[in-house]
């Protein structure tokens, strides 16, 4: 493996980082994986074949996703994470790390995320993305508009990344999308509790999707643009 710092909190001053408190706190950053760690993380990244985020577990992952999923959860990451949303001690909080390859049209339904979450974090790692707003994270303004923007969409291409506090407003989403769109997706919980219940359900929707997945995707195929989830 190279030596480069794969996430390193300093990434974050880089000038177009932006952070925006209203009408929730989230920030947006570009670069922050670099250039020589593409191929490694490509070829590291869990082979799933079905789609949706599932439990992170380092036996599916090689060595450059596993380091960088340490990096994702250290103390020090999430310290800097937190100062910028106005968090204090988000370090203190458990974490929980989910993993995507693949999407089905069902995903991405406008929603909040559960009460359980404190912040949010999505790391994506896509080498290139198609001529098209789908499957591009937004942060909107209202829970059943897709178009509401509060930012520009930000595009699941590899080193960008966005968090954000969890609020009773924090509504988020995409327009639909089917095919491979890479995220790590680390949350800092409420409890331990909830993360191992999260675990728990995580584990459980993996397979089922491994027994039903054409069912699922099926099911979504013809979801509304602006269709919505209430966590």
């Amino acid at each position: 493996m190279h030596t480069a710092v794969l996430l390193d909190p300093a990434r974050l001053d880089r000038p177009d980082t932006t952070v925006h408190l209203q009408p929730f706190p989230f920030l947006l950053a570009h670069g922050q994986l670099p250039d020589e760690a593409r191929g490694e993380l490509e070829r590291d990244f869990p082979r799933y074949p079905s789609a949706g985020f599932f439990p992170y577990d380092p036996g599916d992952c090689g060595p450059s996703v596993n380091a960088l999923v340490e990096h994702m959860t250290a103390p020090s990451f999430a310290s800097v994470v937190g100062r910028r949303l106005g968090i204090d001690g988000l370090e203190h909080y458990p974490t929980l790390v989910t993993v995507c390859r693949l999407l089905n049209k069902r995903h991405g339904t406008i929603h909040t995320d559960s009460r359980s979450k404190v912040v949010t974090a999505l790391l994506y790692l896509n080498h290139s993305w198609p001529d098209t707003s789908n499957g591009c994270l937004r942060f909107l303004h209202k829970i059943d508009d897709i178009d509401a923007m509060v930012a520009p969409e930000l595009p699941p291409l590899y080193g960008e990344f966005a968090a954000f506090k969890r609020c009773d407003n924090s509504f988020h989403g995409h327009l639909p999308y089917e095919g491979e769109r890479r995220v790590i997706q680390v949350s800092w919980l409420t409890s331990e509790e909830e993360k191992q219940r999260k675990t728990r359900r995580g584990k459980f929707s993996r397979m089922f999707k491994k027994i039903f997945g054409e069912l699922d995707t099926r099911l979504g195929a013809g979801r509304d643009r602006n269709a919505s989830h209430p966590d």
